[in-house]
């Protein structure tokens, strides 16, 4: 599917994280991207860079979790911003604990790219997810 508006940037990146290709969602990231990570998740700070997305999350979240999903259910479109409201779910397998974390995303898109993505979710329920009991 070729996008032709931000939120069609988006749901395309949803549609092929959801397939596990990671080579298309890194097509869609703007080569400046910034990319922040909330402060107390799992793997929090800002990537700047394609390359830099995939070594501080993406891989993490291939090797670190079992079916880690994130599952849109709305997406509210601003223009150039766009916000995705929905869940995470997926088994952190260093504790065999599970999690279904709501979560809003924001992202920026120009020229059909995004140039900035802002996750915002309750990161106290990733941290028990994340602790050994």
């Amino acid at each position: 599917m070729i996008a032709t508006n931000s939120r069609e940037t988006v749901q395309s990146l949803y549609d092929a994280f959801s397939r596990g290709d990671v080579p298309a969602v890194l097509g869609n990231l703007d080569p400046e991207v910034e990319w922040i990570e909330a402060e107390g998740g799992p793997y929090p700070g800002t990537s700047r860079g394609p390359e830099a997305v995939l070594q501080n999350v993406f891989m993490k979240l291939g090797t670190e979790w079992d079916r880690f999903t994130v599952t849109p259910h709305q997406l509210v479109d601003d223009g150039e911003t766009v916000v995705m409201l929905g869940e995470y779910s997926g088994t952190y397998k260093a504790t065999g604990k599970s999690i279904r974390i709501p979560v809003a995303h924001a992202w920026t898109v120009r020229g059909g790219k995004i140039t900035r993505f802002v996750q915002y979710t309750d990161t106290m329920l990733f941290q028990r997810a994340l602790a050994h009991s």
